[in-house]
């Protein structure tokens, strides 16, 4: 349960690293106000990248108000996650997440979404931009009923 990546916490992190991290964390404990505050006000998600069953416009969520929004769509409809990184990669202001997020629905679904999450913060370290580069056929592909 909880955030599975693997990191050296110890160890100074670049900060769209950190706020990555700090994302899904916040996601996994349901904490919509701790997520929305890691977030810029002019701050955008695409997620997925492109038109999409959340975006039919695949222009993004835009301002605090947009993602707001975004969480309840989404985030606020799934009962658990797991994320597992399994490379990251931090240049600049900007960070490559590639992993799996397992999300766990009501009536016992399960899908996984294989992709890369790139998120870039500004000079205090809040978001300004997270791109998620997955495909919706690809996950969808993976719903299945599990028995707990």
């Amino acid at each position: 349960m909880g955030v599975q990546v693997s990191w050296d916490s110890a160890a100074e992190q670049p900060p769209a690293r950190r706020a990555a991290f700090a994302s899904m964390t916040a996601a996994t404990a349901g904490d919509k106000d701790a997520w929305l505050a890691l977030f810029a006000p002019d701050g955008v998600i695409e997620d997925p990248v492109g038109p999409s069953m959340f975006d039919a416009e695949g222009k993004g969520h835009h301002g605090r108000e947009g993602i707001s929004a975004f969480w309840d769509l989404t985030i606020a409809n799934v009962e658990r996650f797991e994320f597992v990184i399994r490379d990251s990669h931090a240049a600049g202001a900007e960070g490559a997440n590639a992993g799996t997020i397992t999300k766990h629905l009501p009536g016992g679904y399960r899908v996984d979404t294989d992709g890369v999450f790139v998120y870039r913060v500004a000079e205090d370290g809040l978001i300004t931009s997270m791109r998620a580069f997955w495909e919706v056929e690809r996950a969808m592909a993976t719903a299945r009923k599990v028995e707990e």
